[in-house]
């Protein structure tokens, strides 16, 4: 993590220094200002994830920092230092992590460092969700994981032709690697395919792609012949439904 010293103590921020390098090691570069302005530059330039932030310094107080740095630049942790405790609330009004008092003790240190970096590293695994979730919805990663005796497998929705229900388990049938009987229920892969548009259930044992159709039989009540030569009744009530959807395609 790179940290960002904002002190107008010359002897205050390079014992601050000493202090991280010797103390934390979390903290990879440490960079200092001696005034809020050039801190706030200083911030533009490094764009640190942590700044220690005296609280007393002469023409600004640390606390006037918001007043210098857009929200949407405002992506990193503030500790402030200072000799009295009655700005601690404040501090926390602030979204300050923490607050240290001068004089600086190592462990106090050590253990707000500490905090940042946990925050720091859940901050990051939620950005990674938030990614993963949003590649999701722009149907970007289109597999499913399917258990097998080897481990798990990996298939693409577009290559699934057809899933069957047999009681707990059901059949999947793709179009590369046969068909494969897994031990979870038709529910699970209804609800796991329910954004794709392609897939659509003719009978409450069948799941079927939509591409895969080769046939639309009427006689004999109705079915599909599917690419693989599987055949499909089609219920009553999804008949027209299924014309319907075909038709559209």
């Amino acid at each position: 993590m790179k940290a960002l010293i904002i002190d107008d103590e010359s002897k205050a921020r390079k014992l601050l220094t000493v202090l991280l390098t010797d103390h934390c090691t979390e903290i990879t570069e440490v960079s200092e200002a001696p005034n809020l302005p050039q801190g706030v530059k200083a911030i533009h330039q490094i764009k640190p994830d942590i700044v220690f932030l005296d609280v007393e310094m002469p023409e600004y107080s640390g606390l006037e920092l918001l007043d210098f740095i857009d929200a949407d630049q405002f992506n990193f942790e503030i500790i402030f230092t200072t000799a009295y405790a009655e700005y601690a609330i404040r501090a926390f009004e602030l979204s300050a992590i923490d607050y240290l008092l001068k004089p600086l003790r190592p462990d106090k240190l050590k253990d707000a460092v500490s905090k940042v970096a946990n925050s720091i590293n859940k901050n990051q695994l939620n950005r990674r969700i938030d990614a993963l979730r949003e590649n999701f919805h722009k149907n970007q990663f289109n597999k499913i994981a399917i258990p097998n005796a080897d481990g798990i497998l990996f298939i693409n929705t577009g290559e699934i032709i057809a899933i069957e229900a047999q009681g707990a388990y059901s059949k999947v049938a793709t179009e590369n690697d046969g068909e494969i009987l897994v031990s979870k229920p038709m529910s699970h892969f209804t609800k796991l395919l329910s954004e794709e548009d392609l897939f659509f259930k003719p009978h409450r044992s069948f799941l079927i792609n939509l591409k895969f159709v080769k046939q639309l039989v009427k006689k004999d009540g109705g079915y599909i012949v599917m690419e693989n030569e599987q055949i499909i009744s089609i219920s009553k009530e999804n008949r027209e439904t299924l014309m319907a959807v075909m038709g559209s395609l």
